[in-house]
């Protein structure tokens, strides 16, 4: 008989649409070490403990429902628990314009500890590096498209790939291929694979940045331009044919800003292909059938929500100035997005004030 290994303890921080379905298909309580998964949960707390996990409604493995090991409502509570976690996956929005979540993670990290983040957009690592200099860091790039449609019921729409690499200084001069960083990364994509996701893919540092990079150009371009069009769907923008082209322009401005950060060539249709990544062409078309889902951006922007600007639009912006390039397209949704949010934040605070 195998001697059984101490579990493998992974938290996820963010029980939103993808933290919960990774976190189901990495919670492995019968591997070999057991992977025993547990969640921080926020407003949806109350319904996700009340029957004990979540509904899951998925394309690609059915209906179930995912028992994690612990429910908790907040990151001081999983602190207080007592566990030692070897993986703090951060599946929250990031929102550096709001509050530095780096602090807030602060009392679950320990030597021992690897910080995953499975985040939208450019420079999110950067904050926890900062942070915690000599704590692993895996860096988690997602094109899932996944929605909670009401709190502890979870729906995946279409795609199940995560990409993740090792973070040190964006460029992998600090990291090897036998680093604690690599080996880190392997097993975590192991896990993943092991749970189902067989694209789960891992990457050394500087290829995992090609495709953060390469994703945020799809997200510089679906997500602003279905708020700014009034709630079209990336599946509807697609079909439009001014739309259609705005969101060609702007996914190779972003690429030709990539280029210059990174000093490769990622607007060179060929060169993405050699990559296998998707050329923007490609996207739109692969973009027709992603029917049923909204961009998250719309989402928070429809249910009042602060939207990731800072980390989709104003970090590949500040990037992309740092090596002499301009993105006027990127730019100007930028610039009108945070006009919009701030005078509808303007406006909440008037109205609250107005009720004293």
């Amino acid at each position: 008989m195998p001697h059984e290994q101490r579990p493998i303890h992974i938290l996820i921080v963010g029980a939103g649409a993808i933290g919960c379905f990774y976190g189901s298909r990495l919670h492995l309580p019968s591997h070999n070490p057991p992977v025993e998964v547990s969640l921080i949960c926020r407003s949806n707390y109350r319904a996700i403990s009340s029957k004990g996990g979540v509904d899951l409604k998925t394309r690609s493995f059915g209906s179930y429902f995912f028992k994690p090991s612990h429910i908790f409502p907040s990151i001081q509570s999983a602190s207080q628990s007592g566990i030692k976690w070897d993986y703090i996956v951060v599946a929250t929005k990031s929102l550096p314009d709001v509050s530095d979540d780096s602090s807030r993670i602060e009392f679950l990290v320990w030597d021992g500890a690897t910080i995953v983040l499975i985040q939208n957009g450019v420079g999110v690592e950067h904050p926890y590096r900062e942070r915690f200099k000599k704590t692993t860091l895996l860096s988690g790039v997602t094109v899932a498209s996944a929605e909670q449609v009401e709190d502890g019921v979870v729906v995946q729409n279409r795609w199940t790939r995560i990409s993740l690499g090792p973070y040190t200084d964006g460029f992998g001069k600090l990291s090897a291929p036998t680093s604690p960083e690599s080996f880190k990364n392997t097993e975590f994509v192991e896990l993943l694979k092991a749970g189902g996701i067989k694209d789960a893919e891992s990457y050394d540092e500087i290829s995992l940045q090609r495709v953060r990079w390469h994703k945020t150009a799809i997200n510089a371009a679906m997500n602003p331009s279905a708020v700014l069009s009034s709630g079209y769907t990336n599946a509807e923008m697609v079909q439009i044919p001014l739309l259609r082209e705005h969101l060609h322009q702007t996914m190779l401005e972003i690429l030709y800003g990539a280029s210059k950060v990174l000093g490769e060539p990622l607007t060179s249709l060929s060169y993405l292909k050699s990559l296998h990544l998707a050329t923007p062409e490609e996207i739109l078309k692969s973009t027709e059938r992603n029917q049923g889902g909204k961009p998250s951006m719309l989402v928070d922007w429809e249910k009042g929500a602060n939207m990731e600007l800072e980390v989709i639009l104003g970090n590949p912006i500040r990037a992309a100035k740092s090596v002499g390039v301009d993105m006027p397209r990127v730019e100007t949704m930028y610039a009108y997005l945070k006009a919009a949010q701030k005078k509808r934040q303007e406006e909440k605070r008037s109205h609250l004030r107005s009720k004293l």
